[in-house]
């Protein structure tokens, strides 16, 4: 069986390895960018993805990178606290929560694919595109185009920082199987449904930085701040006298449009300080962070709708190209590790249609509480109550129905911490490929 990705992003690279777990060697990973360089900002590793990276062998090198979270606090806009509670270890968990900066944790998924599957199987500047009928009743001819420019055909690894590869035109045989993990504008996802158009936009703006500050609270704490509207979240990504911070602010912005969902858009950080001028609290300067920073990025809060379903023929989707969802419990990375891990699972019993039935319920339903706020609607609660403040949060929003509002979107997420250290491996003894089968019962893929 030859298992063909698109995409060299998290979720790709983390299906590269958990195929090779699960003995599945001719694996390809095709990227469309020429170089797969350390880019972004900082990205929250929940303990269920973790368990999976763990599981994949991976635990001191992550933990090398990481800022292993302590607590998640939620506050107003006044800087009172509304809810905190432990996390990772602290929680009761068997695994970490790490805050990490995304391009770190994608070389090291990088240089784990290289030194595990062999310098061959990521091929960039390789861009994945499909021809044939885009419908679940036919993908005649998917099919990899040669869209390389750089130089050097043979995979050859050039740097400990990027690959680069050219990759022919490579036709997806009936024992084949496409992985579309290409992100929120997947080419593999448009391919099964080209009538979809944009992702939708809620008509909010993030503002992404990183900036070397003083520690707040415990140090390794990850805050909340909002009033309903505007929102401000930060949590060190490197430990030290003065960590790196990285921040997200969110607001509202008019118009119907914010032109394309580019993570690279740069942004001008004084501009963004000053649209919170007046959130600084006696244990966080908001302004002061956003303004220190070096460089900022906009990007509009788009996500997908749920699909009825990932998989046609010898095609499936996995990450953002199946399910992305707003930015809300930091489960984006998260749940693509999880789809790798699960998908992996699945083949190596050589029940595709398995990995479907189990991910994209769950997915679904995370999508759908993520665009209601997930666990953040205790913000808006707290300031639809009192929107001029409070002094005690218990007269606002009781306890009981805040800690049902944070084990809920757990459960929903699939990180409620008694189910998931009870819950089983989904590693698999590593055994000769094979062809993907059916499940007796399962409707017929085309």
């Amino acid at each position: 069986m030859r298992v063909i990705i698109a995409g060299g992003g998290i979720g790709g690279l983390a299906t590269a390895l958990s195929l090779h777990a699960a003995g599945v060697e001719d694996v390809v990973v095709h990227e469309a960018a020429e170089r797969i360089r350390p880019l972004g900002v900082g990205i929250n590793l929940l303990p269920h993805a973790v368990r999976e990276l763990t599981e994949l062998g991976l635990a001191d090198r992550l933990s090398a990178i990481g800022v292993a979270t302590a607590e998640l606090a939620y506050f107003n806009r006044y800087g009172t606290p509304i809810w905190s509670e432990p996390r990772g270890l602290d929680a009761g968990y068997a695994w970490p929560q790490y805050s990490v900066h995304r391009g770190r944790l994608q070389m090291l998924l990088l240089e784990a694919v290289i030194e595990r599957l062999g310098p061959h199987a990521v091929r960039t500047g390789s861009r994945v595109t499909l021809a044939g009928k885009g419908s679940r009743t036919g993908t005649d001819d998917p099919r990899i185009d040669a869209d390389a420019t750089r130089a050097g055909t043979d995979g050859t690894r050039v740097g400990a920082d990027e690959v680069r590869a050219g990759a022919d035109e490579v036709r997806i045989g009936p024992d084949d199987l496409l992985v579309g993990a290409d992100g929120i504008r997947s080419a593999v996802r448009a391919h099964l449904f080209p009538d979809e158009g944009p992702p939708p936009w809620n008509g909010l703006v993030l503002w992404r930085g990183t900036t070397y500050g003083e520690p707040f609270l415990t140090g390794r704490s990850m805050i909340m701040a909002g009033d309903g509207t505007r929102k401000f979240v930060a949590y060190p990504i490197t430990t030290g006298e003065r960590p790196l911070i990285n921040w997200i602010a969110e607001q509202p912005v008019g118009g119907d449009t914010w032109g394309p969902a580019d993570w690279n858009r740069p942004a001008d950080p004084a501009e963004v300080a000053g649209r919170f001028a007046d959130w600084r609290f006696d244990w966080l300067d908001v302004p002061g962070i956003i303004g220190g920073a070096e460089a900022a990025y906009e990007y509009p809060m788009v996500d997908r709708d749920p699909l009825p379903y990932w998989t046609a023929g010898n095609v499936t989707l996995l990450g953002d190209a199946a399910h992305a969802m707003y930015p809300i419990g930091s489960n984006g990375a998260s749940q693509a590790i999880i789809d790798a891990r699960v998908l992996a699972s699945f083949l190596a019993r050589g029940d595709l249609a398995g990995y479907e039935a189990d991910r994209r319920p769950a997915t679904t339903a995370l999508q759908l509480s993520n665009r209601e706020m997930g666990p953040e609607v205790v913000m808006k609660l707290a300031h639809d109550r009192a929107p001029g403040g409070f002094d005690d949060v218990e007269n606002v929003i009781p306890f009981a129905e805040r800690a049902e509002i944070a084990a809920s979107y757990k459960r929903t997420a699939g990180f409620d911490p008694v189910a998931l250290n009870e819950r089983p491996s989904w590693s698999v003894t590593r055994r000769p490929e094979r062809g993907v089968t059916r499940r007796p019962g399962t409707r017929p893929r085309t």
